[in-house]
């Protein structure tokens, strides 16, 4: 195990001490791991709290004494009043967003990261050596070590790094617990084995005996640890965007996959309407990160440009606006931290306001000239605007340079009150105000609407009340949830159940632009109305094949559009796929054998013959001996592996625990267009 193992950096920690799991640093004395003790000493406080009211309701039941009574419901308004405190403590951690940022982090609005669930520790020493001893009739103190070593595993997990390390160290152990479950868990003996896990924002305890709970829990965290990533990042480089992007679009997955797949966890943070609302705000995220990697070069003072990023921060504001609106939903609301809710709708009027800052640019700054595309320009405008002021159409505003001014000003405006608004909403949460850089973000926006409205200001003009069209939302990137890992593909074609044929490789070759088949379908895409003329068919693609690669992309979980966007630059020499064709997954039953008993024809498959033969005591028959139920290499050392599993609700995996498992299944899709080429 010296391959899993790290020195921990200490000058005095000798001996089993001096060492820790990699992707776990449990002496890191940072201020997420000091977050994540404070809320590991509330989750205990609560607890306490509430066992004391129970037993003060259970009282209060039970007695008829009156003046018992009255010390009970003294007592109970007591324990009622510190549970409102640590409830409010425990939003405060959940609002405490400034950890979880970048260091380098100066000019972006903060992102909120999901805080890792708390958990109790587990004993599986005795429980499993019992079991092992009365079951499998072995001794359990032969795997004493293996046993340590699933423990220590478990306990390494309560303090992951912030890193790809501490996912795959989630990977690892969620991974472990198909095989613990087949083996150690029976559906007819109780193991005594209890999973203590807390409700990451009510701090309420779920104990329960069988493994779901400690799954969901597993694939929380690791959804919360992507979180953790993505605003960790350096947004400041495009590297770093790419990353807190990847991050938000894994989280979101994962929150889908428990969502998908656990559906009736006791833990309210895990429960449907909780999961959607956390996706939808990582997607945000991610959307937000796409915004700001298109603006990280610089804005082109340009026409087209400038209504590009207009649309781009609509689609920003819109995204955040259903965060909010998930948000304010009951019983949503009444767990979800205020900060949340506040900095959701902070971020839709700022949004918002940028996109009308973008248009009002584009027109006030820009007027149409005799070099300029009218034609484009038009059309730029009519996609803009869902609706134009009654009586004026996108060539009147173009042409006509006084109502291009009065457009541009409703515009800047419209900026001018949605700063102002988010600058409001900012200022009614305590926990916002302490985000300097938000407010610094927030005024600077403001002050630059205003400069603007200045600058095209006529103190002759009358009043203008001509209110600005609402901007439609657009984006050439679209915020979708990731697979977390490379996988062998979606279970719903590339798995057990399904045979296909080996990987072809074809070279595709367009006639005017014409590939000569459609796509469709999830991923993997489809192969679907193929021209039995075209030279992709020539070359041996198949009606039904599926697209696993183009050229050197793995491109088995990608959507229709997503392998559009591959194809459609492919130049008139071609380029390079993989394909594979499903074949018959029913093969045909074995051939049938005739035997005789008492003149009397009886007729047996092959799988009964054998299945008979299995009950009998041939003599013929080879005699092995059996070996130790645990004996697939369990007392060798756990290798670090390149891929993880991830397993699906279908737990009844044999596998041994030194092989690598599959990887982690998506359970969802984007795209179901058909795409002709």
């Amino acid at each position: 195990m010296t391959d899993t193992l790290l020195p921990n950096g200490l000058k005095d920690g000798g001996g089993d001490r001096s060492y820790f799991r990699k992707g776990c640093n449990p002496c890191a004395q940072t201020g997420r791991s000091k977050l994540q003790n404070k809320r590991a000493s509330l989750n205990h406080d609560i607890i306490k709290e509430m066992r004391m009211r129970a037993g003060a309701e259970n009282l209060l039941k039970a007695t008829s004494n009156n003046k018992v009574k009255e010390m009970v419901l003294l007592e109970l308004s007591y324990v009622n009043a510190n549970l409102q405190l640590l409830m409010g403590q425990l939003e405060g951690l959940n609002s405490s967003v400034e950890v979880y940022q970048s260091t380098q982090e100066t000019a972006n609005i903060p992102l909120i990261a999901l805080g890792l669930k708390e958990t109790k520790e587990v004993d599986f020493s005795t429980p499993f050596k019992d079991f092992i001893l009365e079951h499998y009739s072995d001794d359990g103190n032969s795997f004493e070590e293996e046993i340590a070593d699933l423990m220590d595993l478990r306990q390494a997990c309560r303090t992951p790094s912030r890193n790809a390390a501490g996912v795959d160290l989630f990977a690892k152990y969620y991974s472990h617990l198909p095989l613990m479950e087949s083996r150690f868990f029976s559906p007819n003996r109780p193991t005594g084995i209890f999973f203590t896990w807390y409700d990451s924002f009510t701090g309420v305890p779920v104990c329960q005996q069988n493994l779901s709970l400690e799954k969901a829990s597993i694939l929380f965290n690791m959804a919360a640890l992507y979180s953790q990533i993505g605003t960790r990042s350096d947004r400041q480089t495009i590297v770093g965007l790419e990353e807190a992007i990847s991050s938000f679009q894994k989280a979101a997955g994962i929150l889908n996959h428990l969502k998908e797949t656990f559906t009736h966890t006791p833990s309210y943070d895990m429960s449907p309407a909780m999961l959607s609302m956390l996706i939808r705000m990582m997607l945000a995220q991610a959307q937000e990160c796409l915004f700001e990697k298109t603006a990280l070069p610089g804005i082109r003072n340009q026409f087209y440009s400038l209504m590009k990023m207009a649309q781009e921060a609509a689609k920003v504001s819109e995204t955040y606006d259903q965060v909010h609106q998930s948000m304010i939903q009951t019983p949503i609301k009444d767990n979800v931290p205020l900060f949340w809710s506040t900095m959701s709708q902070v971020k839709t009027n700022h949004y918002r306001s940028m996109a009308h800052y973008f248009v009002a640019s584009a027109l006030l700054d820009h007027q149409l000239g005799p070099s300029d595309d009218e034609d484009q320009q038009e059309k730029t405008l009519s996609q803009v605007y869902d609706r134009l002021p009654e009586g004026r159409s996108p060539l009147d505003i173009l042409k006509n340079k006084e109502e291009r001014e009065r457009i541009g000003k409703a515009h800047i405006r419209r900026a001018i009150l949605g700063h102002e608004e988010a600058l409001r909403i900012y200022s009614l949460c305590h926990h916002l105000t302490k985000l300097e850089i938000l407010e610094d973000i927030l005024r600077a926006s403001h002050q630059r609407s205003l400069n603007k409205f200045s600058e095209n200001e006529n103190e002759e003009e009358f009043t203008d009340y001509t209110e600005a069209p609402d901007i439609i939302s657009k984006t050439e990137h679209k915020a979708e949830m990731e697979v977390p890992a490379t996988t062998k593909g979606p279970l719903s074609v590339f798995s057990a159940k399904q045979r296909w044929t080996a990987p072809r490789t074809l070279r595709l070759r367009p006639e005017d632009r014409d590939l000569g088949f459609t796509l469709k379908g999830e991923s993997p895409v489809q192969v679907v109305s193929l021209d039995p003329l075209c030279p992709a068919a020539a070359d041996g693609l198949k009606e039904g094949d599926y697209i696993i690669a183009v050229g050197e992309t793995d491109c088995k979980w990608f959507s229709v559009s997503e392998v559009m966007r591959l194809l459609k630059d492919v130049d008139e020499e071609g380029i390079d796929i993989q394909v594979v064709s499903m074949m018959d997954s029913n093969p045909a039953m074995p051939t049938k054998s005739a035997t005789f008993c008492g003149n009397l024809p009886k007729t047996y498959s092959m799988i009964c013959l054998a299945y008979d033969d299995d009950d009998k005591n041939s003599k013929t028959r080879k005699v092995t001996k059996k070996s130790s139920f645990l004996s697939w290499g369990l007392k060798n050392r756990l290798k670090s592996a390149s891929t993880l599993s991830l397993p699906t609700a279908d737990n009844s995996g044999t596998l041994p625990w030194n092989k690598p498992c599959p990887t982690f299944p998506s359970s969802s899709s984007y795209n179901n267009d058909s795409v002709l080429y």
